[in-house]
């Protein structure tokens, strides 16, 4: 299997007539974009900003963020499930605004949404501060449950990537970057003396707005399954959960997974990267020890010597990751487990809710009750005053200055438990 993926590099994002990719600038037009979204009965307004890098900008409370693509060769499209049918992905040509993302924003969905800040001590915790983001602002008609609202601007997010990526469609790439993923029989024949490193991937389904999406399935339905690398990177996980901020992956963090993407690009050269077990997070014990198991047979099956784990959210979830961690250690297949912490305010708490004498090769993001105090800016786009209620904020959050003061857990993938942001868990 192979994906190329060529990237469209954005300068600057600029409204217009019509929409475009001109020598690094993506012309929008708001208008027709507006009118697009809003084919959604359970919208009743839209409006679009613009945040640059290195702006005196917060976006608040953010909900998801997505990387505009569109698929030019190959089966399928991007965002199967909602934006197109369910053909798998994970093969053909994929083009991507690089340097730009779409920001889900508004009205509150749940307490558990999240900060970014475009410049200031807030934007260093924050891949998102160095983008070029076209933020949504999402009204939705009144009445509407929080379930119905959390679908309509998840929705909204996907659509607005997927129009914005089609000015990508005919563009020269700037950089192309092919991600080759071989069968099972074509790596044992291939790189029988390499070491077979297989990925497993927690994703968030605990019900209650934490949910996760695969080919438009909700992953509470799912036992583990293998899934080829390049499908994740071609759209087939989208977020749909409630989170908290700071290690709630987002649409943007699966399609461009570092795990996934360091493992692809040492494929055949340093280890035969294996495939991508993906498992749910249940919040009952019995689904907890089925899908442990089910990991725990088919990491077997694959004949995996080494297995990388990574956790979505915290809490009940590492659970989950101790009851992998123990069964694939017990079938003697290395494990490493990648995650975050709650270590209270002086970092002296326990950092985690369940651990395990198996767990010995630990790596942390950071813990997410550290408490930071980020200056005012000159402008908000959202609603400055939901900083109280989102999680990692609390009643005297908001300082009459302008200033915050929340903890790490307040800002939108400060501990991405995949290792993508500045508390990284790679070498860079």
């Amino acid at each position: 299997m192979q994906l190329e993926v060529g990237k469209v590099m954005v300068r600057d994002i600029r409204f217009a007539d019509r929409t475009r990719m001109e020598s690094g600038v993506l012309h929008i037009d708001k208008n027709e974009l507006v009118k697009y979204l809003k084919e959604d009965a359970s919208i009743k307004d839209v409006d679009i900003d613009i945040a640059r890098p290195g702006e005196s900008v917060r976006i608040i409370p953010v909900k998801d963020i997505i990387q505009p693509r569109i698929k030019v060769k190959g089966c399928g499209q991007v965002f199967p499930g909602f934006i197109s049918d369910v053909d798998t992905v994970g093969e053909g040509v994929t083009h991507v605004l690089e340097g730009c993302a779409v920001v889900t924003c508004g009205k509150i969905v749940n307490f558990q949404e999240g900060i970014i800040d475009m410049s200031g001590p807030g934007a260093k915790y924050n891949s998102f501060s160095a983008l070029n983001n076209v933020v949504l602002l999402i009204e939705p008609v009144s009445g509407l449950t929080k379930h119905a609202h959390e679908a309509a601007v998840r929705l909204a997010g996907l659509k607005a990537s997927y129009y914005l990526g089609k000015a990508a469609q005919n563009v020269q790439p700037d950089e192309k970057e092919t991600f080759t993923y071989n069968t099972l029989t074509e790596a044992a024949r291939l790189y029988p003396d390499l070491p077979r490193v297989v990925y497993v991937y927690m994703i968030q389904s605990q019900g209650l707005m934490h949910d996760n999406y695969i080919y438009g399935l909700d992953a509470k339905g799912i036992l583990p399954t293998l899934i080829s690398p390049t499908e994740v990177i071609d759209g087939a996980i989208v977020s749909g959960n409630c989170a908290a901020p700071c290690h709630k992956n987002t649409t943007f963090h699966h399609l461009n997974n570092p795990v996934i993407m360091d493992l692809l690009r040492r494929h055949g050269r340093e280890l035969c990267f294996a495939g991508v077990i993906i498992t749910n997070e249940s919040t009952m014990l019995s689904y907890k020890k089925r899908a442990a198991h089910f990991t725990q047979k088919l990491a077997r099956l694959i004949e995996a010597e080494g297995v990388i784990v990574t956790e979505e959210g915290g809490g009940n979830p590492e659970t989950d990751l101790m009851l992998n961690c123990k069964l694939l250690e017990k079938s003697d297949i290395k494990t490493v487990l990648i995650t975050d912490e709650y270590a209270g305010r002086d970092g002296r708490s326990q950092g985690l809710a369940d651990v395990t004498a198996e767990a010995d090769a630990v790596i942390t993001n950071g813990n997410g009750n550290e408490l930071i105090t980020l200056p005012p800016m000159e402008r908000t786009i959202g609603v400055l005053e939901s900083v109280e209620i989102i999680t990692g904020g609390f009643s005297g959050s908001l300082h009459p200055d302008g200033s915050i003061t929340v903890e790490l857990a307040s800002i939108m993938g400060s501990l991405c438990e995949l290792g993508y942001e500045r508390l990284t868990t790679r070498l860079k």
